[in-house]
């Protein structure tokens, strides 16, 4: 059974740094890309940022270049998202996700397994 597990969320003031990390279990996951997406109040779930688990190539939503930096550890099986400079328009909740195979997507709907979420807000 796959289980992805986020942890890392909380309060940060503006311009401040919070990092994420997402377990994954229950699986080999070299043939498959990780995601991180956000989603706040009223809005839809938002793709940020997504490495491939063999390789480690990277890709960002072009509004968090710069800023967010999502990386893998093979040996503890686990996703980080470092984000620095952090807005009030970061605030959300962060989900971790899986995607089997090696195409990028933004889309959520290609993602096949799923965190429970861990909550980020940024004070002004």
């Amino acid at each position: 059974q796959v289980q992805l597990v986020e942890s890392g969320g909380g309060l940060v003031q503006t311009g401040g740094s919070l990092t994420l990390s997402c377990a994954a279990s229950g699986r080999t996951f070299s043939s498959y890309a990780m995601g991180w997406f956000r989603q706040a109040p009223g809005k839809e779930r938002e793709f940020v940022a997504a490495i491939r688990w063999t390789g480690g190539a990277t890709y960002y939503v072009d509004s968090v270049k710069g800023r967010f930096t999502i990386s893998r550890d093979v040996a503890k099986n686990t996703v980080y998202l470092q984000m620095n400079s952090l807005k009030p328009e970061d605030t959300a909740v962060y989900y971790c996700a899986a995607k089997y195979g090696i195409s990028w997507s933004q889309r959520p709907s290609s993602f096949d397994y799923w965190g429970q979420g861990t909550q980020v807000t940024v004070s002004s």
